[in-house]
């Protein structure tokens, strides 16, 4: 039995209330820990507007509910916490602006190093990736299923596998000690439906 949970990311443009009940029937098939809103080109009030519609689906169901990129936003709309890369706000500016009580995640891309002085400074999680091609964004670094089992022998903060994850090449990053696996479009453009992924990906991960 593996302690791996999934992480979804919803997909770079979605229409919010249409969405939503996609989101509940996802949810609804399986466990999930937390959803992550990440959208591309919008404007802030088009993040705010989505965010309060899909955030109450995501609470209701005791799935956490964190804002990429936006430790403003997510503090102002009172996410559960937020996801920041290596060009957006530090973590420091990130825990200052959502307090102490809520997640700060961090990308590292496949870097040891980002990685160990983001556990240092206190990040809730540290993300590693791509591990496989990816179709929702430009993947700067290729990372290698060592690097889950190289950090889960070291260190206690948990680890989050993300890039071009689906229930077909998932089962290598579960054995080598993920976390968490980070899955937008292996879940949303699954041929049998978000739910069916949910459940496969349970499936693979119990």
């Amino acid at each position: 039995m593996s302690d791996c949970r999934l992480y979804l990311i919803t997909p770079p443009t979605l229409e919010a209330r249409a969405f939503a009940d996609v989101l509940a029937r996802a949810l609804d098939a399986g466990d999930v820990a937390c959803l992550q809103l990440r959208l591309k080109a919008v404007s802030d009030d088009d993040i705010r507007r989505t965010a309060e519609i899909l955030m109450p689906v995501a609470q209701s169901r005791d799935v956490a509910f964190l804002m990429n990129d936006r430790p403003d936003l997510a503090a102002e709309l009172s996410c559960d916490g937020v996801h920041i890369g290596q060009e957006d706000a530090s973590y420091a500016e990130a825990r200052k602006l959502v307090g102490p009580d809520r997640i700060v995640g961090v990308t590292c891309h496949d870097s040891r190093h980002l990685a160990m002085e983001a556990a240092e400074a206190g990040a809730d999680y540290v993300a590693f990736g791509a591990f496989f091609p990816t179709v929702t964004k430009a993947a700067k670094t290729r990372a290698e299923p060592e690097l889950l089992r190289w950090w889960a022998e070291m260190m206690v903060v948990p680890c989050v596998a993300i890039g071009g994850i689906t229930v077909e090449n998932a089962a290598v990053l579960v054995e080598a000690g993920a976390d968490f696996l980070a899955v937008s479009s292996g879940v949303w453009n699954h041929p049998d439906g978000p739910a069916a992924a949910v459940k496969a990906f349970n499936k693979l991960m119990g």
